[in-house]
């Protein structure tokens, strides 16, 4: 058998069978609990004719179920698609179809969804969760069929900076290596940990950092349905959390809840926070509480962290990610190729054991992406004199809101189907909750209106995607000599659009 997390799994359920390995409210399960129950969905899905290497979807909110089917698909030899729920049946169509997906499993709720999805494209079937609920109970059961190691084992969407969607490839090695990076350090995750996780687990630190990490180190997760930053401040000190990760806003709210105050955080060893700059006032919020927040610089490519301060210098160097992991190196090149000086801005070159083969049938993006054996990020940053990373700028152009990506160009073909619309620009705007949100620079020659552009957004794409600013102009926006609008100077005439307009939603 191959070294998977199928097989990690299996371990954990013959040695410590009775730990709690998942927890969601007021119920768990124990190792042997989510062996025999991921077994059977695995079983079920070979049933529903799925063979190894095929792409099944998995959608739905944090659910105690969703780790059981999601395992159970891992362990069925399938690919597993994580499906946002807050996507719209045009959104979850295009992931669909560039995984070639053959099956999507998903609650019942979901249902008209998933038949939405299904009318605009080609045919895949479906079953519900409700029957892999009924297969909960039952008897010891350890099947599972392994693929090699250098098989893709999961597919992770990002949003491109094309408005396309990119599939980067998780293997049975690339994941396993992201484990053990992670948990060689004493500042690391380590066997046993208790993670509590209020992010979705069809993202990366949800479902590597967060699931995949627990199975394969034997520890316990605990699985909150949304962030009540009041609870979470309680359940960090009631189940002696370790291990907890986010983007800040989640550390910021709470840190403001009336239990923050007297909650023992003694117990948290590994806080890492990243996807927007964190605030001094917040770090000294958490060092008050005895926890020292470690700001990571990281890309889904990258198996989701690639750099983490040292907590020996989170308050002697704020502003920077580290230096690299043990196994992971990055360098700051020029556009030429050679390294940038200390201080000099240049593009973040990242390699790995945990960075991804490549984009899942994509390859023009995998071979622009990978080259030399080097991950070429689209990030700008510096380096100081000891090699520590400053994130400085993206060279993509996306939108970053509370650590989710989102793609201006996407929304501007959304935005541009509208009659009457004659040019749309989609930039991000600065927000003291969520660090960036998208801002709509619309030229219009109709009756459009910044009501009829919300509402044409929110039929179409997730309401995180939706612009909170929309700014009508009767003037063309700004070109470059080759006829492309200039984005550039677009940002530079709205980079005070969140405070000389409001809000629209």
């Amino acid at each position: 058998m191959a070294a998977t997390i199928g097989s990690a799994l299996h371990w954990w359920a013959a040695t410590k069978g009775d730990q709690r390995a998942i927890v969601v409210d007021d119920d768990a399960l124990t190792y042997r609990e989510l062996q025999d129950w991921s077994s059977r969905v695995a079983r079920r899905v070979v049933e529903a004719g799925i063979e190894p290497g095929d792409r099944v979807g998995v959608l739905g909110p944090n659910s105690l179920e969703w780790p059981a089917v999601a395992l159970g698909v891992l362990k069925a030899g399938a690919v597993l698609v994580p499906l946002n729920p807050r996507l719209k049946p045009a959104e979850l169509r295009k992931v669909v179809d560039d995984a070639g997906a053959r099956l999507v499993l998903a609650p019942a709720e979901f249902g008209d969804a998933v038949d939405a999805t299904r009318t605009l494209g080609a045919t895949f079937d479906s079953l519900p969760f409700d029957e892999f609920a009924a297969l909960r109970g039952g008897g010891v059961d350890d099947f599972r069929i392994d693929v090699g190691p250098e098989d893709p084992t999961a597919l992770l969407f990002t949003s491109g900076s094309t408005g396309l969607s990119k599939g980067v490839i998780c293997t049975n090695r690339t994941l396993l290596n992201i484990v053990f990076e992670a948990s060689l350090t004493e500042e690391g995750l380590r066997p046993g940990a208790t993670t509590l996780l209020v992010l979705p687990l069809v993202f990366t630190p949800g479902l590597v950092w967060g699931l995949l990490m627990t199975t394969v180190l034997g520890g316990t997760i605990i699985i909150e349905r949304e962030l009540k930053p009041g609870r979470a401040a309680a359940l960090l000190s009631e189940h002696k959390v370790q291990a907890l990760f986010g983007v800040p806003l989640i550390f910021e709210a709470i840190s403001r809840a009336p239990e923050f105050d007297d909650a023992d955080l003694g117990s948290l060893r590994t806080a890492i926070v990243g996807g927007a700059a964190v605030a001094p006032a917040l770090l000294q919020r958490w060092a008050d509480k005895g926890v020292a927040l470690r700001q990571i610089y990281g890309m889904t490519e990258a198996g989701g962290v690639a750099t983490a301060t040292l907590v020996s210098e989170a308050f002697d160097h704020p502003g920077t990610c580290g230096n690299g992991s043990i196994f992971t190196e990055m360098k700051v090149v020029r556009p030429d190729g050679t390294e940038a000086d200390p201080g000099e801005e240049g593009e973040i070159l990242l390699s790995g054991p945990g960075v991804t083969p490549g984009y899942w049938n994509d390859e023009e993006s995998t071979a622009a992406a990978l080259r030399d054996g080097w991950l070429h990020s689209g990030d700008l940053g510096t380096r100081d004199g000891e090699g520590r990373l400053q994130f400085v700028d993206r060279l993509k152009d996306l939108i970053i809101t509370g650590g989710i990506n989102i793609s201006p160009v996407e929304l501007e073909r959304v935005i541009g189907e509208i009659e009457g619309v004659e040019e749309v620009a989609v930039i991000a705007a600065k927000d003291p909750r969520f660090g960036e949100t998208p801002a709509a620079i619309v030229t219009v020659t109709g009756d459009v209106d910044e009501v009829a552009i919300v509402e044409h957004c929110d039929r179409l794409v997730a309401d995180y995607k939706v612009p909170r600013y929309v700014v009508i102009r009767n003037e063309p926006l700004p070109r470059l000599p080759s006829g492309k609008l200039s984005k550039t100077a677009i940002r530079s005439e709205y980079r005070d659009v969140s405070e000389r307009f409001s809000k629209v939603r």
